[in-house]
């Protein structure tokens, strides 16, 4: 991608570049560069070294971040909002016109939400690598954009101008949204859910963050709810469709049981895929601290739900497994298993839980080894711990868990 980005800074919307060498397509004009998929640029480097915690992947890539940056700050008529050039947008929603690809959420509010998310990782970035000077421009051009994002997309009232499911999900998962509009922009979202019977209307990039959200703002039960539906559209839809790969449309083959367009139908594609990201870290609970990249530092925070009795995840991290399995009981008890590599630290999140009746291997918290600084939080106890197995069990009480909300979103917006 690197090699492909142009002389601009712009990132194609294929690599290799194929578009810009082959005849045109006056379907996708030049520059062949859209938010959200040039982003990544900079999101994917984060990404890896999150995953990782290797800084080399940021230290060859930080010029090519800076340039998409950059790239984006000239393509706007105002410097804090992007709002010129072809995109994508939220592409192959629901919620688009007929024969469009293109989703109702207004393509300048995606491209907006997107530079500012690009230029708060940027940030971050140039923290890791001590850029000190990159790290303040960013922090203050990211509050430019973010102040130019609530004078264009937001009324005084707090409510946003794009009423889609995406237009909610983008403001919330990158935080870019406070006090009355966030409470609003939740709201709504859950209100657009019901009315369309708790079924989805998101597209490329609206999807990947929806359950996040959900579960990032209490609303686990919706984002469960979500996962289990069988009818169209749904993941499960595609299941009972004799799918084993997630596919580029939601209804690839239709009820009727004909096919979509053949001239871009793929039936194994990452888009609506990502709902593996939320099964992972916030079913299975397994996540990384962004301060303890690469796993040194590790988050497990499972999020039981209607629908599933127990749930298990493991990871093969650079310091070794790390595991994290949950079961619901029928006497209304939970048990907790999770591994915790060597060299490696844990807080470890017990849902629904009250400290005095946790118990650790058979001993209570109080007494158990390797764990300290356990504590009632709002979603049930919260602990450290060192490397280790532990086994957990507890009187479950669900009516006691609830999110971190901003602490959620920002942990998973990475």
């Amino acid at each position: 991608m690197k090699v492909d980005q142009n002389a601009e800074g712009g990132v194609p919307f294929v690599v290799p570049d194929m578009l810009s060498k082959g005849k045109p397509d006056p379907n996708f004009p030049p520059p062949f560069s859209s938010a959200a998929w040039g982003d990544a640029a900079v999101i994917c480097p984060w990404t890896i070294y999150v995953c990782y915690g290797d800084t080399c992947i940021l230290e060859s890539q930080y010029e090519s971040m800076k340039a998409w940056v950059a790239y984006i700050r000239r393509q706007g008529d105002k410097e804090y909002l992007w709002n010129t050039g072809f995109h994508f947008g939220d592409w192959l929603a629901l919620d688009a016109k007929e024969n469009s690809y293109l989703g109702a959420t207004d393509t300048d509010y995606v491209a907006t939400a997107f530079y500012a998310y690009s230029v708060s990782i940027m940030q971050k970035t140039a923290a890791v690598l001590q850029q000190n000077e990159d790290a303040a421009h960013y922090a203050e051009l990211y509050a430019g954009i973010r102040k130019a994002f609530n004078e264009e997309f937001v009324t005084p009232a707090g409510r946003l101008t794009v009423p889609t499911q995406t237009g909610q999900l983008l403001g919330l998962m990158f935080g870019l949204l406070d006090g009355r509009a966030k409470e609003r922009a939740v709201q709504k979202l859950l209100d657009l859910l019901k009315e369309n019977k708790y079924h989805l209307t998101t597209g490329f990039v609206g999807t990947p963050y929806l359950n996040h959200v959900l579960s990032g703002f209490g609303s686990s039960e919706v984002a469960y709810k979500l996962l289990f539906q069988q009818d169209y559209p749904s993941w499960l839809y595609q299941v009972s469709k004799g799918a084993t790969t997630i596919w580029e449309h939601w209804d690839g083959i239709k009820e009727d049981g004909s096919f979509w367009s053949d001239d871009m139908n793929s039936f194994n594609h990452y888009a609506y895929g990502a709902i593996g990201d939320w099964l992972y870290r916030s079913v299975a609970g397994i996540d990384t601290d962004e301060k303890g990249a690469g796993y040194k530092r590790i988050i497990i925070r499972p999020q039981p739900g209607e629908g599933l009795s127990w749930a298990e995840g493991s990871l093969e991290t650079m310091y070794g497994t790390v595991r994290s399995r949950w079961e619901k009981a029928e006497n209304g008890r939970m048990a907790i298993r999770v591994t915790i590599p060597a060299n490696t630290t844990a807080e470890i999140v017990l849902p629904g839980a009250a400290l005095e009746t946790v118990k650790e291997n058979g001993v209570l918290l109080e007494y158990a080894g390797g764990i300290s600084h356990a504590g009632p939080c709002d979603e049930g106890v919260r602990l450290e711990a060192g490397s280790g197995d532990y086994r957990f069990e507890y009187e479950y009480i669900p009516e006691t868990r609830s999110i971190r909300k901003e602490e959620r979103i920002d942990e998973m917006a990475i």
